[in-house]
């Protein structure tokens, strides 16, 4: 396995930011990995999904948003989030040529990669992975987060805990339900953080990630 520090440069106007490429000597596919709106992309559980992803033979491009970068407590726009997540794919590509590409996050991460996608279906991204789709605020059930959704064409995986806070079971399930292309999984007794008492929780949302990918390709 190796790792590589390197920097993505989102614009000129927006900047750089940081990243690190994490891969095993033949990888399967590459994902980018966008970390959430609380923590870096060295956060333990950014770095730890990471290292196992590569002992499953998969790839990652993980990097920071401009907020983080800049030691910012509130989350960039949709619009800057958006362009770092096309850089990230962008970078992924040119790092990895010709390995499939999927794009990943946690939380935030993953709600802005869905966005962007939405809005992309050009992209050559062959697939979107939830590590805890953030559906609503803690106490405030709803699934208007969710409506740009309809708009994916490329399957879509769901890694949910069963008590997150941010995306009650049952609302989070009616979601999937209605997206022909997504695969719900749950982790029962795993929070927002995927932390559910002494369960290894990385190990299984490796061996799930790694097996939906191993059926679309």
């Amino acid at each position: 396995m190796s790792t590589k520090s390197l920097k993505i440069k989102v614009s000129p106007a927006i900047g750089s930011v940081s990243a690190r490429y994490m891969a095993p000597s033949k990888p399967v596919c590459v994902l980018t990995l966008a970390h959430g709106a609380g923590a870096n992309m060295d956060h333990v559980f950014m770095e730890t999904l990471a290292t196992s992803l590569a002992g499953a033979g998969i790839a990652t491009l993980r990097f920071n948003f401009p907020f983080t970068e800049q030691h910012k407590k509130r989350p960039d726009t949709p619009a800057v989030a958006h362009a770092t997540i096309a850089a990230a794919i962008e970078k992924a590509r040119s790092i990895a040529p010709g390995i499939p590409l999927f794009a990943a996050g946690k939380s935030f991460g993953g709600r802005m990669t869905s966005q962007y996608l939405s809005e992309h279906p050009e992209s050559p991204v062959k697939g979107v992975i939830f590590y805890g789709f953030p559906l609503h605020a803690a106490g405030k059930p709803s699934t208007d987060r969710a409506a740009h959704l309809q708009s994916i064409l490329i399957p879509m995986l769901f890694l949910q805990g069963s008590k997150d806070a941010l995306a009650t079971w049952e609302l989070i399930e009616e979601v999937c339900s209605g997206l022909p292309k997504a695969t719900l999984v749950k982790l029962e007794g795993a929070d927002h953080s995927f932390k559910a008492g002494k369960k290894d929780v990385i190990s299984l949302l490796t061996a799930e990630t790694k097996q939906w990918v191993d059926v679309i390709l």
